[in-house]
């Protein structure tokens, strides 16, 4: 086992990632390739070409790609992929970003008594289904990004329960789809004559510590043969799962928030909650333990269009910083805005919300005569706005007395030092924990659970792995939340939710 490797596969909203860690779970080598989606005849797409295309560009930049011992794939959870009999993909893949199937979750939700919102992949399915879409019939399979993708190297039809959990409710006593929930599928669809059953359609559900095939020589070939044949593979996982264990936080009472093109917070639960939220979703960690997820769409992509705009006007000077230089400084400057952005509000969508219940998005920025409108100000709120959906969730657990003794964050928003993380303390007044690891959560937490397949003991948990192999000595640091920071936040998302009343008329007449 001298020298071996893990290696965990991430296909992210923005780029996909290959990243090896080595036997004392620190990244060695790393690859990536950056993509976007498309909106193509109303939906949010990626084309299955272009996967290949990144994956094969990602493992291509790793080094000692003979020495990976055990791997496994994880992607951004949710969305629909429909196949016939033979693997051929019905329709275009609709991703999480979609905001196309209001009814099927509304229904789902009031015949479930669960919260069913509109990126999870029953609502695709349901909505196609009351559609009468033409394809409906000829479905055989349905997965996820990431259950592709395994399916296609391993040849098995299998997925974690952490990601199974964002297709389909899941019961945490047997770790699989809940049953009771299916049969009221089942009810609901009974008059259609459907040729299938939704049990028959689903991936199966395995739980971290499984393993879930080996690379097949066909699976090899799709990746140009730039891996051999043979290397066992970890359940597939969701960009939740793969953050929680990247940060240590699958066991109750802890939880992190990944920020990036979306943003999201996952908090371990030590009892249900007592009411259903549309704001909130419920899945599980990789062993299948309940979770409170505040999900949303909209993160820094209306941020970063304005740090290239503002690049562009450095450039107009002679100026030409690098990316990292402008995302760095702009940051930083932020630092010195009032606690409340000096009045300034930012609405941050480019596409729907669901915790709001927007259906498209318009960025906007809203300042009133007497606001004080300086670029210290202006850059606060456009962080402010990158998370203050996610706060409004975050409300509704604490209004639900939800206990959180450490919040990690991780993702592009936390990679500038001190700023992402004093901001989300604010948001959450919680303590905020950031890693070194903080900007490669999803790859890396693939990778760690690769290596727990590999190597755990007999009997040995995934909390008991992390906190024994991987965190034991991991350097990070950890920032309070400061009173004047709070208190402005609290101001500003009063300011904010009025706001809303504003994005709403813009997506009406714009």
């Amino acid at each position: 086992m001298s020298n071996r490797t893990m290696l965990g596969l991430e296909l992210g909203s923005t780029r996909i990632k290959a990243v090896a860690i080595d036997e004392n779970h620190v990244p060695v080598s790393s690859g990536d390739y950056t993509w976007k989606s498309s909106f193509e005849n109303g939906v949010w797409t990626y084309s299955l070409e272009e996967v290949w295309k990144g994956l094969k560009t990602a493992v291509a930049g790793l080094e000692n790609r003979e020495n990976i011992a055990a791997m496994g794939v994880s992607a951004m959870m949710h969305g629909y992929l429909a196949f016939d009999k033979d693997w051929k993909l019905l329709v275009p893949f609709r991703t999480w970003q979609n905001t196309i199937t209001a009814q099927a979750a509304a229904e789902l939700t009031e015949a479930f008594r669960f919260n069913i919102p509109q990126r999870w992949s029953v609502s695709h399915l349901y909505q196609a289904v009351l559609n009468g879409e033409a394809h409906v019939p000829e479905i055989a399979h349905i997965t996820t990004l990431a259950g592709y993708v395994h399916y296609m190297l391993t040849g098995v039809n299998a997925i974690g329960v952490g990601e199974a959990s964002g297709m389909f409710p899941i019961d945490s006593e047997t770790c699989d789809y809940d049953a009771a929930m299916m049969a009221k599928f089942n009810d609901l669809v009974a008059g259609r004559n459907l040729p299938w059953t939704l049990s028959g359609i689903l991936p199966k559900v395995l739980v971290a510590g499984e393993q879930a095939g080996t690379l097949t020589a066909e699976g090899a070939q799709r990746l140009d043969n730039l891996l051999s044949p043979g290397i066992p593979f970890a359940p597939a996982e969701g960009d939740a799962g793969t953050g929680m264990t990247a940060t240590n936080a699958v066991a109750p009472r802890t939880g992190n928030v990944s920020a990036g093109t979306s943003i999201f917070s996952m908090v371990v639960l030590e009892t249900p909650l007592e009411k259903v939220y549309e704001e909130i979703d419920l899945v599980t960690t990789p062993t299948g333990k309940p979770v409170a997820m505040v999900h949303c769409n909209n993160c820094t992509n209306d941020t970063n269009a304005w740090v290239g705009v503002l690049g562009e006007t450095a450039k107009l000077f002679g100026a030409a910083p690098s990316t990292g230089d402008l995302y760095t400084r702009l940051y930083e400057k932020s630092l010195e805005g009032d606690p409340d952005c000096g009045g300034l509000l930012v609405c941050n969508y480019m596409a729907g919300e669901g915790v709001t219940h927007m259906d498209a998005g318009r960025p906007m920025v809203i300042r009133k005569p007497d606001s004080k409108f300086t670029l210290a100000n202006f850059f606060r709120a456009q962080l402010y706005s990158t998370m203050s959906t996610l706060k409004i969730g975050m409300d509704i657990l604490a209004g639900e007395q939800v206990a959180i003794d450490s919040l990690t964050g991780h993702g592009g928003l936390f990679k500038t030092p001190v700023v992402g993380q004093k901001y989300m303390a604010a948001a959450c007044n919680a303590p905020v924990t950031c890693m070194e690891t903080a900007g490669e959560g999803g790859p890396y937490g693939m990778a760690l659970l690769a290596a727990y397949m590999l190597r755990k003991a007999s009997g040995e948990s995934l909390e008991d792995y992390l906190n024994a192999h991987v965190f034991a000595n991991a350097k990070g640091t950890t920032l309070a939340p400061q009173q004047a920071d709070v208190d402005g936040f609290n101001a500003y998302i009063t300011r904010y939710k009025a706001m809303l009343e504003v994005e709403r008329k813009a997506v009406e007449v714009l």
